[in-house]
C-alpha cells in the first residue's frame, strides 16, 4: 500500500479532569512515549506544565492520525489549536519492519493476536526505524504563542496521549502510518512470501484442479465457507411495518399540583438539601440527625436557592449582617448545603490521625516535584503564595477556597479526596 493511500483518523474523547495521581501513562508503551517526549523536549518547566496542564480536563477531544496529534485546548477565555506532528514510515521501512519481525516468532504471534508486545522495540531497533519519538522528528505547534517552545498545551497534549496509550498502544502505529488492521495484514503478507519463498527451494507438486483436500493441488471449503455462501443466497427479507405513534398527551390548563413552578422549584431543591444530610448521618458522618435550620441558617438557604435577584436585595437588607457576608454564605451553601456552610464560618482542629491520612494521600497521589507546599492551620490548608486553601469539614469533605478582596470564597464543590480536591483546586487556578 502506497503512503499516499495512507490510514485514517481516529478520535478520541476528550478526558475528564484528573484530581491528583500521574501525568505520565502507567503501561509500556504510554511509559516508553513519555521517556521519549521528554528526551527529546528536556526543559524541566514546560514539561512541568504541561503535566499539570494535562490534569486540568481543558483539553478537548483529541485527534490521532498519521503524523498528527491534534486537539482544540481551551485556555481561559481563548480557544487555541495545538498539533503534535511526527514522520510517517515510507513503505519500503514498513515493509523491512516486517522482514524483521517476521525473524521473531513470539513477536509474530502476539501481534497477529491482536497484542502490541514489548519486544517489538528489538525489531524496530533492527530495521533502523522510528516508533517512538526521537530528535527532529516530534515537533508541536500551537495557536497560543507562548513563549516557550514546546508550549504548555503541546506537552499537554503529548502526556494525554500517554494515557490513550495505556488503553490503546497501536496508536503508535498509527501514527506512523499504519493502523492495526493494515500492519497486521501487512506482517501476514510478509509471513507469507517467506513461506512461499521456503517452497521454492522444495520440489514442486502439481496442481490439480479436482482437489479439495487443502494439499498443494487445491483448496478444500471449509464448513464456515458454505454457511457463508448460504447466508448470502438467501433473499432478503422486508422489514415489519412500524407500531403507529401513540397519540400526544392533553396538556393541562391549570398546574397539576395547585402550585406555580417558581416554588415547587424551591421547594424541591431544598429538599434535596435535607434529603442529603440526611443521607450523610445514616452513613455515620455526624453524631446525631440533622437540627433544623435556624433563623441565619434558613435565610442563606433562601439566598443561596431563590432564583429571583431581588429575593436576594431583601434577605442582605433584612439579615443585618454586611452583604458581603450573606453572598459568601449563599456561595458556600450552594456547594453543599448546611455542612459548607459550617466549613466556611466554623474553623476546627481535626485528630492528628486525619491529618496524617491526608497527608499520606497527598505525597501518593502527587509526583514529589509536583507537589504544592501546604500550610496546614486545624482544617484549613493553605497553598504557600497562590492564593488558594482547601478547609476539611465535619463530615470529612474537602471543600475549596479562593482568596478575593482579602476575603476567603468559596471555590467549587467538596471532595472526598484531598488530592483530588488539590488537583481540582490548582486546575481551577491555572491561568496558561
Amino acid at each position: 500500500m502506497s503512503e499516499a493511500q495512507g490510514s485514517g483518523a481516529r478520535g478520541f474523547p476528550a478526558f475528564a479532569a484528573r484530581r491528583g495521581g500521574r501525568a505520565r501513562g502507567q503501561s509500556f508503551w504510554a511509559a516508553q512515549w513519555a521517556a521519549a517526549v521528554e528526551d527529546v523536549w528536556p526543559e524541566e518547566g514546560p514539561l512541568k506544565k504541561g503535566r499539570s496542564f494535562a490534569r486540568t480536563g481543558r483539553i478537548g477531544p483529541i485527534t490521532v492520525s498519521p503524523g498528527r496529534v491534534a486537539a482544540e485546548v481551551y485556555g481561559g477565555e481563548e480557544t487555541y489549536r495545538t498539533r503534535l506532528t511526527l514522520t510517517v514510515l515510507d513503505d519500503d521501512e514498513w515493509d523491512l519492519l516486517w522482514e524483521k519481525t517476521a525473524d521473531r516468532p513470539a513477536e509474530t504471534e502476539a501481534l497477529l493476536a491482536g497484542d502490541l508486545p514489548e519486544d517489538l522495540l528489538e525489531a524496530v531497533e533492527d530495521a533502523r526505524v522510528r516508533m517512538l519519538p526521537g530528535y527532529g522528528d516530534l515537533d508541536a505547534d500551537c495557536d497560543c504563542d507562548a513563549l516557550d517552545h514546546p508550549c504548555p498545551h503541546a506537552t499537554a497534549l503529548a502526556y494525554q496521549l500517554s494515557w490513550l496509550l495505556d488503553t490503546d498502544p497501536w496508536l503508535l502505529l498509527l501514527i506512523r502510518g499504519r493502523d492495526a488492521e493494515e500492519a497486521v495484514e501487512e506482517l501476514k503478507s510478509a509471513l507469507l512470501l517467506r513461506a512461499l519463498a521456503g517452497d521454492d527451494e522444495e520440489d514442486d507438486e502439481p496442481y490439480d484442479e479436482e482437489a479439495g483436500d487443502g494439499t498443494a493441488g487445491g483448496t478444500a471449503e471449509t464448513p464456515d465457507d458454505s454457511l457463508q455462501r448460504a447466508a448470502y443466497a438467501r433473499p432478503a427479507a422486508a422489514l415489519p411495518a412500524l407500531p403507529p405513534l401513540p397519540e400526544p398527551p392533553a396538556a393541562p390548563e391549570e398546574p397539576l399540583t395547585g402550585i406555580e413552578a417558581d416554588p415547587l422549584d424551591r421547594l424541591a431543591a431544598d429538599a434535596a438539601l435535607r434529603a442529603r444530610e440526611l443521607l450523610a448521618y445514616a452513613h455515620g458522618f455526624g453524631a446525631e440527625p440533622p437540627e433544623p435550620l435556624d433563623v441565619w441558617q434558613d435565610t442563606v438557604r433562601l439566598a443561596a436557592t431563590h432564583p429571583d435577584p431581588r429575593a436576594a436585595e431583601r434577605l442582605r437588607t433584612g439579615s443585618g449582617r454586611p452583604a458581603e457576608d450573606l453572598d459568601r454564605a449563599a456561595a458556600a451553601w450552594r456547594t453543599g448545603g448546611r455542612a459548607a456552610l459550617d466549613v466556611l464560618e466554623h474553623p476546627w482542629t481535626p485528630p492528628e490521625q486525619q491529618t496524617a491520612r491526608a497527608r499520606t494521600a497527598l505525597a501518593t497521589a502527587w509526583e514529589a516535584e509536583e507537589l504544592p507546599p501546604v500550610d496546614v492551620d486545624g482544617n484549613h490548608w493553605t497553598l504557600t503564595g497562590r492564593g488558594l486553601q482547601l478547609r476539611l469539614g465535619r463530615d470529612g469533605r474537602w471543600y475549596p477556597y479562593r482568596r478575593r478582596d482579602g476575603l476567603w470564597w468559596p471555590a467549587g464543590p467538596p471532595s472526598a479526596d484531598p488530592a483530588e480536591a488539590l488537583a481540582d483546586l490548582t486546575g481551577l487556578a491555572d491561568d496558561i
